[in-house]
């Protein structure tokens, strides 16, 4: 029968090519079971610029286990949403600069909520004294959006991976 036995081909006629099974043997060294799959990481988008918030949810939802739940233009509306028990996120990342207010009001704010909320900030102004001040009102991380959007992507996996507490 051949080393493709468990071939089966794809229903559709001409120009389908053969699609494998789950059960043909892929020599890996060292897998002895599949990885687990990560549940995704809620994560709230506090960002006024539309095109990068827009760019942000879908890079982290594609490249990432990340599954957005909502967004913010301005602190007031980020910490209305936090403050809601019934809104639920793993994750909360932050820009400085926003429409109204500003990421050091939203993260003072979500301090004061008593959540235990995971906050990051992600900006173009991650200044080494902004970084030390973001990190001083309950920052995680802080990101460069110019330079550690792949560690923010790894964070996020790295998150996504922990049991759930």
């Amino acid at each position: 029968q051949g080393p493709h036995a468990n071939r089966r081909l794809a229903a559709g006629g001409a120009g389908c090519g053969p699609v494998y099974s789950s059960a043909v043997a892929h020599p890996v060294v060292g897998l002895h079971h599949p990885p687990l799959p990560m549940s995704p990481l809620r994560t709230y988008i506090v960002e006024d610029s539309p095109v990068i918030r827009e760019d942000l949810i879908g890079t982290l939802e594609e490249l990432a286990p990340v599954q957005v739940v909502g967004w913010a233009a301005d602190e007031a509306t980020a910490l209305h949403w936090l403050a809601e028990p019934a809104h639920d996120a793993g994750l909360v990342i932050v820009d400085l600069f926003l429409k109204g207010g500003s990421g050091l009001g939203v993260l003072r704010g979500s301090r004061a909520l008593q959540r235990g909320l995971r906050l990051v900030v992600l900006s173009n102004y991650a200044t080494p004294e902004m970084r030390r001040q973001c990190l001083a009102l309950g920052a995680e991380r802080v990101f460069d959006k110019s330079a550690d959007v792949d560690s923010l992507l790894g964070y996020c996996r790295e998150l996504a991976a922990r049991p759930a507490a």
